[in-house]
């Protein structure tokens, strides 16, 4: 199991995630998306597991701006313009391989456990 936790500091579902799975003493990987973005492979993996970019969009995110342009741009053009701006991804992310959740979703992880 290779459990990656793409997050924010601030975020307290990031923080529940990190400690859902150390409580459990799995390891994981914290990227913190305000230091380091995803890589264009594991966006196109966590992607690809969530079946498209629109359901890695968060919404109610802060940065009401790009939200607001990603729903008048291209649809050629969605995909990189979330790619420049990660801030409005779903938080947490976690990825375990080629599967992958947004948000806080111990349901899913516990059949990756079991």
């Amino acid at each position: 199991m290779n459990i990656q936790i793409f997050g924010r500091s601030k975020c307290f579902d990031t923080k529940k995630a990190e400690r859902y799975f150390k409580e459990r003493g799995i390891k994981y990987q914290y990227i913190n998306l305000a230091e380091k973005t995803m890589s264009k492979g594991e966006f196109q993996s966590v992607k690809q597991a969530l079946g498209g970019y629109q359901n890695m969009i968060n919404s109610k995110s802060k940065d009401k701006d790009t939200v607001a342009l990603l729903q008048y741009l291209a649809e050629e053009d969605r995909e990189e313009k979330l790619m420049e701006n990660q801030q409005v991804l779903i938080t947490p992310i976690v990825r375990n391989g080629k599967l992958a959740t947004a948000g806080f979703c111990p349901e899913v992880w516990k059949n990756w456990i079991e």
